[in-house]
């Protein structure tokens, strides 16, 4: 099976007009009133039973119901963008500086509102059929504000899903798998706190400098001293800073910012709670006071078999290519706590083999991935909540 028959689905010329226009008018997580309000006035057009707004801040939810007894399904995309600068010269680039819809939100977006338009002309026939347009994905709030908002007892589902486009992997090929997929995660900020001193008496202060310099070897090497599994956890130092730049002054001040991940949310959380004891072991023996702050927390994306199952079923169906996907992905995705709540699965939907990778500032999401898209999503809409055939 090539590649060819799911790429052939091109998406209607409205909806990559549509996902130009989101991608210009990209707004950062918690921020997103005006896409929002895009997003809101397209799906009126596709005369949706009931449109939820303000969910758990901006998100938005269309809702396509039989109003006959069958399972409700939710498909979910982002509505966020990044703030990166963009340096592309299509036409359609960001013309907010500093914001760019480099991780392909605007294009998850795009397929979306084309399901819209599918169930438009052909509407369930049992249960019902959920878009979620979610905020806040990147900063990793979005899901559980979504799902602490009281009216998403409303849309309760029995299963989710969602895709994310993947650079690296061939044009329109699909990658699931059932169980562990993406890892969890959660940036931890750690400040320690001495006393400055002028650099001709740095012994009248109290420098951090050796305390740190400890937690920048100890803290990426604490999965392995847990003996923890090779790739199954991983910390990474991602920004570090001594003192004031100021030749005149020794250092009284640290910041040590590591992310934290884990394939499960009972590794992340053993994790970042021996983290934690070890920056108070080394702040204590070192007489520094230490502050700690949790950022951006990620729930751990595992699959669930039945809904893996109506991925798969789709990608056979529409003559999708496939790629084998071994150990879960060390990336962290907000979707992950859908889990808790039904049988939730994501998938991967490749980008290109060459394409500019997620989040670099020429990244672009590719046009003709929509259709594709449109077409795997509509097929388990259609599988669960359509006609169903006599064994």
């Amino acid at each position: 099976m090539t590649l060819t028959a799911l790429l052939r689905r091109t998406a209607p010329a409205e909806l990559v007009t549509l996902r130009h226009a989101l991608h210009r008018r990209p707004e950062l997580s918690g921020q997103e009133s005006e896409t929002a309000a895009h997003i809101v006035a397209e799906l009126k057009r596709h005369q949706p039973d009931e449109i939820l707004t303000e969910l758990g801040s901006h998100g938005v939810a269309a809702i396509y119901d039989s109003g006959a007894d069958g399972p409700a399904v939710l498909f979910r995309c982002e509505l966020d963008g990044l703030p990166i600068t963009e340096i592309s010269s299509f036409g359609w680039r960001s013309e907010i500086e500093g914001k760019g819809h480099l991780c392909g939100h605007d294009g998850h977006m795009a397929i979306l509102c084309g399901l819209a338009m599918q169930l438009a002309e052909n509407r369930p026939t049992r249960g019902k059929v959920i878009l979620l347009f979610q905020p806040a994905e990147e900063t990793g709030a979005g899901a559980a504000d979504v799902i602490a908002d009281p009216r998403f007892k409303r849309i309760k589902p029995d299963f989710a899903f969602a895709l994310h486009n993947l650079p690296g992997l061939p044009l329109g090929a699909v990658g699931v798998r059932p169980g562990p997929f993406t890892f969890a995660s959660e940036g931890l900020a750690v400040r320690l706190s001495g006393r400055t001193a002028h650099a001709a008496q740095p012994e009248a202060g109290l420098s951090p400098a050796a305390v740190m310099g400890r937690l920048m070897d100890a803290l990426p090497a604490l999965p392995e001293t847990l003996g923890h599994i090779p790739g199954h956890s991983l910390v990474t130092l991602s920004h570090a800073r001594l003192g004031e730049a100021a030749f005149g002054i020794a250092p009284g001040e640290a910041d040590i910012w590591v992310t934290i991940r884990a394939i499960d949310d009972e590794m992340q959380a053993q994790l970042m709670d021996e983290a934690e004891k070890l920056v108070h072991r080394l702040a204590d023996a070192g007489g520094l006071g230490v502050s700690l702050d949790r950022h951006e927390g990620f729930a751990a994306g595992h699959n669930h078999e039945d809904a893996v199952a109506s991925i798969e079923a789709a990608a056979l169906a529409l003559g999708a290519g496939r790629v084998e996907v071994g150990d879960p992905y060390r990336w962290s995705e907000d979707f992950g706590r859908f889990g808790s709540v039904a049988k939730a699965a994501l998938f991967v939907l490749g980008s290109g083999e060459d394409h500019p990778r997620l989040h670099n500032p020429d990244f672009d999401f590719p046009d003709e991935l929509i259709g594709p898209g449109v077409a795997i999503f509509e097929h388990i809409a259609r599988d669960l909540c359509g006609e169903q055939t006599a064994d």
